[in-house]
């Protein structure tokens, strides 16, 4: 039998990003494909992350700083799911709420978008390249040490126009992100997730909910199992690094048929020290794989 049709529409709260909106109405799209009886009203909140853009993530606490306000709503009843980037999950949750489902992952790998359309190894001394990640620092500078690494916040679309207006030769942003808002095409160069490694959850969305929420309508329709069991490893590293916006810490897994393989990066916080790991095993020892590259990556 499928979902019980419920009388009220479900609210869902959602960061007030043209990004987010995006992010949001796709998973509610997702549902009602499967289950046409739902409806959903979407909930945008401001969160102190798009309200502080004159500093870097890292001075304001990393993680957190973009679904707090959200994880409020939820333990006050205002909202009665909310839609995140898996990447911008702290790797522990407040008591109570928890990871209701989890989407197919969209395209997880690191873009370059250049004003002159060159590659990152093509732009020369002087140039500089936008980012408020201090993970894409360290791996840009690893790959060309004669540019400059310049801060960068706010939204996608801002992102794009601080780069045609001038203010930067390039900028580095989610492939996830821009092929959900239909702009690919600004890509100029696609680093290889198992080479550039992506923040931990990069291109999967995570619905959260309060922990007695009956959230059966959302593992039929929007959850990915394969995606849930990569996040899973991918968490697990970042909690055992005790990894954040703030640290210069990196995880991507991937799955081939019950093999499990997971990269990890992780950086010193002056940025001059960077180590890199990869370790493979069954799929549903998925933490376990999580925790033992972190011990894999401080034993180096």
């Amino acid at each position: 039998m499928r979902g019980t049709p419920i009388m009220k529409t479900i609210r869902v709260g959602t960061r007030e990003s043209r990004l987010a909106i995006a992010q949001s109405r796709l998973i509610t799209e997702m549902v009602r494909a499967r289950l046409p009886q739902y409806n959903f009203q979407l909930v945008p909140i401001k969160t102190r992350g798009d309200l502080i853009l004159d500093k870097r993530l890292d001075e304001l606490g990393g993680k957190g700083l973009f679904i707090k306000e959200l994880e409020n709503a939820l333990i006050d009843g205002r909202i009665d799911i909310a839609v995140h980037s898996a990447k911008d999950m702290p790797s522990l949750l407040p008591d109570g709420l928890v990871i209701a489902a989890v989407s197919e992952r969209e395209d997880p790998r690191d873009v370059l978008v250049a004003r002159n359309g060159k590659r990152l190894e093509e732009l020369g001394e002087g140039s500089v390249i936008g980012t408020g990640s201090v993970r894409r620092e360290v791996q840009l500078l690893q790959r060309n040490s004669m540019v400059t690494v310049s801060p960068l916040r706010g939204n996608v679309l801002t992102r794009l126009d601080s780069l045609t207006n001038g203010q930067y030769d390039a900028i580095m942003l989610a492939m996830a992100g821009l092929k959900r808002m239909g702009l690919e095409d600004r890509c100029t160069q696609c680093f290889e997730a198992e080479d550039f490694i992506p923040a931990a959850g990069q291109g999967i969305l995570v619905i959260e909910a309060r922990g007695d929420y009956d959230a059966s309508y959302l593992m039929e329709s929007v959850h990915c199992e394969e995606a849930a069991l990569c996040l899973s490893a991918e968490r697990a590293y970042m909690h055992r690094l005790d990894g954040g916006c703030s640290k210069p810490v990196a995880a991507h897994a991937v799955i081939e048929g019950d093999v499990m393989r997971v990269y990890g990066m992780y950086a010193s916080e002056s940025k001059t020290d960077m180590r890199r790991e990869c370790i493979e095993g069954n799929k549903q020892n998925a933490e376990g794989l999580g925790q033992r590259l972190a011990e894999l990556v401080l034993g180096r």
